[in-house]
């Protein structure tokens, strides 16, 4: 079968290194070549980008990303079957594929950021996604902007609309707040369970994130207590679950009502909280 990129078909990539997808690492592979372009088509164009992917496995968005002219891609992968797959991919793209092995949840991935535009582009293991979109909202060392100017990640849709929620949003919690805050987020398309090998239970949705440039201004370990408390007890009234970080008196000075609930709070106003700490 004929492939976009003039590389064997994935099937045959993964048949031949024994790459079968591992439930503790969180695999799901994607073999649809068009489906992964689609997905790093959604970063926009990447002519001139360095591009950092997470779990590339065998690489089928690794080749959709060099395909479609990144300048380099830095994959941090923990598996070590799949580094003779990759290191395929890196000789038919001759210095432009970086592979890094190891844990992405230990990676300080801004020390890697080189000079010039970085997108971050992914099809994240179930089991760290939202660590690892939690570590890039709010980097240790506090940089903002970051040094990314996109992230395009695939979820677990439950977990995407808990990105994108809004206020009065079934979905609405501590993490749309965090992405809300920080970020203009917006799902782009959704994945079906057949599109991958093993098909996982859940459908999966891609997601686009870009940074606001001036975020309302904050400290975020306030917005981090207010925001866990207030989700914490999310069916509680404002006075009763605010209570360990200020309670009654916290919501007044912030001139919001006592009565109200966790998910009725537009990100402003869990900033006003925060700020009133």
């Amino acid at each position: 079968m004929a492939t976009l990129d003039g590389l064997p078909p994935l099937r045959d990539v993964i048949q031949r290194h024994g790459l079968d997808a591992k439930k503790a690492l969180g695999q799901n592979f994607l073999l649809d070549l068009n489906l992964t372009q689609k997905i790093a088509r959604s970063a926009g164009p990447l002519d001139g980008v360095t591009v950092f992917e997470v779990g590339p496995g065998p690489g089928g968005l690794t080749r959709a990303i060099l395909s479609l002219g990144a300048k380099k891609v830095i994959a941090v992968e923990r598996d070590s079957r799949c580094l003779p797959a990759l290191a395929e991919i890196g000789k038919h793209y001759p210095g432009r594929l970086e592979v890094i092995e190891g844990d992405a949840l230990k990676t300080d991935f801004s020390a890697l950021a080189p000079e010039g535009p970085v997108k971050i582009i992914a099809n994240l293991p179930y089991n760290v996604g939202t660590q690892l979109l939690i570590n890039w909202l709010l980097p240790e060392n506090g940089q903002w902007p970051p040094f990314w100017e996109s992230l395009t990640l695939m979820f677990q849709k439950e977990v995407g609309l808990r990105i994108v929620a809004d206020e009065d949003d079934d979905h609405y919690g501590r993490l749309g707040v965090l992405a809300g805050w920080r970020t203009d987020a917006h799902m782009v398309f959704d994945v079906p369970p057949q599109a991958f090998t093993p098909p996982p239970k859940v459908t999966s949705t891609v997601v686009h994130l870009i940074p606001r440039t001036n975020p309302l201004p904050c400290e975020v370990a306030k917005l981090e207590r207010v925001t866990q408390a207030a989700f914490g007890q999310r069916r509680k009234m404002l006075r009763q679950s605010l209570k360990p970080v200020g309670g009654e008196a916290l919501l007044v000075k912030a001139g919001i009502d006592p009565a109200r609930r966790a998910e009725t709070l537009s990100v402003e106003e869990f900033v006003r909280l925060a700020n009133s700490l």
